[in-house]
């Protein structure tokens, strides 16, 4: 088997339409669009969701809830992952290298999941309480980056 012999299923594909190539092949003259009307013309677009001048779906449907502007998006590690990575000593930019970190976003959380055998420090933006205890308990150490404390009030 090669790339040359790959061909779809059979009923998959079909002939293309071809218009405006003359009377003989059935879709000339008007090329299957009418005579006259809105959609007869050169240059005739729709919107998306058009519905022929009915309320379209996403018009008809309620709203529904608010997206908070503000959300913060953090990429989520968990102690079982960083359990079975080799070293000892974790930051985000450690964590991006090993690609276990795609996308940074608004920082780094670490959270409680999974079991810690070892002693690890480990650099991140947020930590969940069981994250923190659990670390505490085997001896390593959970360093907060970066200002995550309310501004001091004047």
């Amino acid at each position: 088997m090669n790339l040359s012999g790959l061909k779809p299923p059979a009923g998959q594909t079909h002939v293309k339409k071809r218009v405006g190539r003359g009377m003989g092949s059935g879709h000339g003259k008007t090329s299957t669009r009418g005579h006259k009307g809105q959609y007869a013309g050169t240059g005739f677009g729709q919107k998306r969701g058009f519905e022929g001048g009915q309320m379209p779906l996403h018009r008809r449907l309620p709203k529904r809830g608010f997206t908070n502007i503000f959300k913060k998006e953090y990429a989520i590690v968990n102690l079982g992952t960083l359990d079975n990575l080799a070293g000892d000593s974790f930051s985000p930019d450690s964590l991006m290298a090993l690609g276990i970190v795609k996308k940074l976003g608004d920082g780094l959380k670490i959270l409680g999941s999974g079991e810690l055998t070892r002693a690890i420090r480990v650099e991140a933006h947020m930590f969940s309480k069981s994250a923190m205890e659990k670390i505490a308990a085997r001896g390593g150490v959970a360093e907060t980056i970066g200002g995550s404390a309310p501004p001091a009030a004047e």
